[in-house]
C-alpha cells in the first residue's frame, strides 16, 4: 500500500483522541496478573497492543477482547508454560515488558520477533534480570532476542541503567509486585523517557500496587511492596498524546486550528510536552475540560527552537516536520534513544528530510534542521508508524508527497490515512 499526499491549505480540525497505545499495553499486563475479572474500556485497538494480548493468551490469560472493551481474567501472578515460542513480531514494547512478565511462568518462555526485533537490544535489561537470580538466555545474538527466559521475579536490590530504555525499567516495576520480597530498584545514570516510567507506577497504583520514590546518592531508587499484589478493577484508557501530535503538527504547518477531544490535560505521558514546543515555534494553545486545541495564524511565521526531548521520543519527528518549514533552525537534542526504535528515526529524519531538499546535521544525540526549500518526492518508512505519518503531516504543505508501505501506521493507529483523508477534502484549498 502506498498513498500520495496533495497540497491543501488552512485546516480547521475537530475529532476525538485515539486511546493510548502505552496505557493499552499496560492494563492489559496488570490485568492478567491481577486476581480475578478486570474490564478495560475504550482500549486502543492496533497491532501492537493486539500483540500483548495474544502473547498474555500464550502465557494462559483468557481475554475476550470486544469493540467497547477487553475483559481480562487474572491468574494472580501465575502464568503457564506457553506450547510454543511466543512470537512478539514488531511490538518493541510486548517484548521488553513482558520480558520480566515471563518470570512468572511456571517453566521456560521463549520470546522471539521480527528480523528488525533481533536487531534491538535488551541486553541491559536481561543483564540486570540475572545478576538478580534469573536465567535468561540468548538464543541467537548476544544481547538481542530471541530469548529463553527461566528462573523467577527478582526481589531485593536491584540496580539497571537509566539511561538506555524506560521500557526496561517499566518490565520490571510491572512484575515485582509478586516477588518474594520487598524491592527497591536502583537507576543509575540520567533516565531517559523518565514520564513513560511514570506512566508505569501510575497504572501499577491504580491496579493497587504500593510503588514508592527515595533517593540515594541524587538517584532515584523505585521501592515496590509484594504485599499489596494487583487487584482486578474497571480500568479506562485516557486518549494518546502521541497520536494526536500528528494533527497539532497539521494544524501548526498549515495553519488553522486541531481540536482534539478526550485528552487528559493533567496526562502523565510525556508527550504532552508537545504542546508546550508548539507554542514554543508560534502556536497558540487552548484547553476546555478535556479538549485541546492548537491554532496557528497563518500570517504568524513559525521559528525555530533548541529544546532536550528525551522525555518525549515518540513525537521527536512530528516536531522536525513542523521545523522543516520554520524561518530559523531547530536543535533537538537528548534523543539518542530514537537509533533503537522501529527504525534508525534519527537517520531516517535526515534522509527524508534531504530527499524532500531539507537540510539536516545529526550527531548520535541530536538532530538540527536548517529550513530550506522543499519538494515532494517518495518517503520509505522502513515498517516504522511514526516515520510514515510523520512525513505524510508535511506532505499536505508542500504536496506530491508518496508514502511506501503506509499500511505500517496500524502498529499504533489504524485509522489514520481515514482521518487524514477527511481532514485533506475539507481543508481550504490552495
Amino acid at each position: 500500500m502506498q498513498v500520495t499526499i496533495g497540497k491543501c491549505g488552512p485546516v480547521d480540525v475537530t475529532l476525538s483522541a485515539p486511546a493510548s497505545k502505552s496505557y493499552t499495553h499496560r492494563a492489559l499486563i496488570l490485568a492478567a496478573l491481577a486476581d480475578g475479572e478486570s474490564k478495560i474500556i475504550g482500549q486502543l485497538d492496533a497491532d501492537d497492543t493486539r500483540m500483548t494480548a495474544r502473547a498474555l493468551m500464550q502465557l494462559g490469560v483468557r481475554i475476550e477482547w470486544s469493540k467497547e472493551c477487553i475483559r481480562v481474567y487474572g491468574r494472580g501472578g501465575s502464568l503457564s508454560i506457553p506450547g510454543a515460542a511466543i512470537d512478539i513480531q514488531d511490538s518493541g514494547t510486548s517484548m521488553r515488558l513482558l520480558t520480566t512478565v515471563s518470570l512468572l511462568a511456571k517453566g521456560p518462555v521463549i520470546l522471539t520477533g521480527s528480523p528488525r526485533m533481533q536487531e534491538r537490544p535488551v541486553g541491559v535489561l536481561v543483564d540486570t534480570l540475572n545478576s538478580a537470580g534469573a536465567k535468561i538466555s540468548y538464543l541467537k545474538n548476544n544481547g538481542f532476542p530471541p530469548i529463553k527466559i527461566e528462573g523467577s521475579v527478582p526481589s531485593g536490590e536491584i540496580t539497571i541503567d537509566g539511561s538506555i530504555s524506560s521500557q526496561f525499567i517499566s518490565s520490571i516495576l510491572l512484575s515485582v509486585p509478586y516477588a518474594k520480597e520487598e524491592v527497591r530498584l536502583h537507576l543509575t545514570g540520567e533516565p531517559v523517557s523518565l514520564p513513560y516510567i511514570m506512566m508505569t507506577i501510575d497504572s501499577m497504583q491504580a491496579f493497587g500496587a504500593s510503588v514508592s520514590l527515595d533517593k540515594k546518592d541524587n538517584e532515584p531508587v523505585f521501592i515496590v511492596s509484594p504485599k499489596h499484589q494487583y487487584q482486578p478493577r474497571r480500568f479506562s484508557i485516557e486518549g494518546d498524546f502521541s497520536s494526536c501530535s500528528y494533527w497539532f503538527a497539521l494544524a501548526a504547518i498549515l495553519g488553522g486550528s486541531a481540536t482534539i477531544q478526550g485528552l487528559n490535560p493533567c496526562s502523565a505521558q510525556g508527550d504532552r510536552r508537545f504542546l508546550d514546543v508548539l507554542e514554543k515555534m508560534g502556536c497558540t494553545r487552548t484547553i476546555t475540560g478535556d479538549a485541546i486545541t492548537i491554532s496557528r495564524d497563518i500570517k504568524v511565521p513559525l521559528k525555530g527552537i533548541d529544546v532536550d526531548m528525551a522525555d518525549c521520543p515518540d513525537v521527536v519527528q512530528t516536531v522536525c516536520m513542523v521545523a522543516a518549514v520554520s524561518q530559523s533552525p531547530t536543535r533537538i537534542f537528548g534523543v539518542h534513544h530514537l537509533r533503537m526504535k522501529e527504525s534508525d528515526r534519527i537517520a531516517a529524519i535526515a534522509k527524508g528530510l534531504t530527499g524532500l531538499g531539507g537540510n539536516v546535521v545529526t550527531k548520535e544525540d541530536e538532530v538540527i534542521i536548517y529550513p530550506k526549500p522543499l519538494h515532494g518526492g517518495v518517503i520509505h518508512p522502513e515498517n516504522d508508524h511514526r516515520t510514515a505519518m510523520s512525513f505524510a503531516i508535511l506532505g499536505c504543505a508542500i504536496g506530491d508527497v508518496t508514502i511506501l508501505d503506509a499500511g505500517c501506521v496500524t502498529k499504533s493507529y489504524p485509522k489514520f490515512w481515514e482521518e487524514l483523508r477527511r481532514i485533506w477534502q475539507n481543508a481550504v484549498s490552495c
